[in-house]
């Protein structure tokens, strides 16, 4: 497929589930040069009713059959990261450019064969890390380029929330809390934002170690991660994701402290503090209808050809590194 000569990107979904609905869906359709032709999910009825109600002409129960359809030339694939892997290569095999949601897959192996077969097969792959495209970590990442609080020193995020908290999407059945599909519970579904955006501000990794435990005794998964990181720039990281406080003390907070200040701001909120020798300035955003409508139109530009990747395989996989080494699923080189 000449990417280069494609005038528009005609989506197929596979997996329309919950996500979609709002979160990612409608984008395709209102990003400019791209259209949604084709959604899929197992279940044909509910694959029919999601085509119905976005307006979406056709639908299938069957992943072959809509990645191979000749009217769709991309594949956007949101179904638990079991099926990521899969799904993926199957695509590139087919020469369908892939858009893949996050946690890229299960684990770090398996993200390592999806980037191998984009690789063989010559087509384009890119992990929905969306919000490196959103104004407000574009401004961090802005205020951080302009030295605002001064040179940095370390990291201190606190991902601190109750049993059943409700900033995770509501599904019909709770595939999060089995490691087998979703990799490991909601530390796998949540922190995936936050360490890709960790490396997107502060580059590459020297080392990364974790502890990971199951307080809720009734558990499959870990509900306690703390993670550290030292970047190769000397600046390091510390991270604490709890899914199982009580509710007064849920706590969504990344503060990054510099020489001269600090700056701190929640992963699922919509304001920035800057605070500088005893001033304070706030940045205040609105939130945003389709949150992956940015993330959409930049990789609806690099399937044209007319940007770069977004957020590559191999940018992805240091994220899957890092969830390995907090969860000792595997053991990873990180340089």
């Amino acid at each position: 497929m000449r990417y280069e000569h494609m005038e528009e990107i005609r989506w197929g979904i596979i997996g329309c589930g919950d996500v979609t609905e709002v979160k990612s869906g409608p984008a395709f359709n209102i990003v400019p040069h791209s259209r949604l032709v084709a959604v899929m999910r197992r279940d044909g009825a509910k694959a029919a009713d999601y085509a119905k109600r976005h307006d979406v002409r056709k639908w299938y129960n069957d992943a072959s059959k809509l990645i191979n359809d000749p009217e769709v030339n991309a594949i956007y694939i949101a179904t638990p990261p079991l099926q990521h892997e899969e799904y993926t290569i199957t695509a590139l095999t087919a020469g369908k450019p892939v858009y893949v949601e996050k946690p890229m897959t299960l684990n770090a192996s398996s993200a390592q064969r999806m980037i191998n077969a984009a690789t063989k097969y010559q087509t384009k792959l890119v992990v929905a890390h969306y919000r490196r495209a959103q104004p407000l970590f574009i401004k961090i990442k802005e205020l951080l380029a302009q030295k605002a609080i001064g040179d940095i020193r370390f990291i201190q995020l606190k991902m601190l929330q109750p049993i059943n908290p409700v900033l995770v999407a509501q599904t019909e059945s709770n595939w999060r809390m089995d490691p087998s599909i979703s990799g490991g519970g909601l530390f796998h579904d949540l922190a995936p934002h936050q360490l890709d955006l960790m490396t997107y501000f502060f580059g590459a990794v020297n080392n990364a170690k974790g502890m990971a435990t199951r307080q809720q005794k009734d558990s499959a998964v870990d509900d306690l991660v703390t993670g550290q990181i030292l970047f190769e720039n000397g600046i390091i990281f510390n991270g604490t994701w709890c899914f199982s406080v009580a509710s007064q003390d849920q706590m969504d907070i990344c503060e990054i402290y510099g020489s001269n200040g600090k700056i701190s701001f929640p992963m699922f909120g919509h304001k920035i503090t800057v605070s500088v020798n005893g001033d304070q300035q706030d940045y205040v955003f609105n939130a945003l209808e389709h949150v992956q409508q940015p993330m959409i139109e930049q990789v609806v530009n690099y399937f044209l050809g007319k940007a770069s990747n977004p957020c590559s395989g191999e940018e992805a996989l240091i994220s899957m590194k890092l969830l390995d080494e907090f969860t000792f699923k595997e053991s990873t080189t990180l340089i």
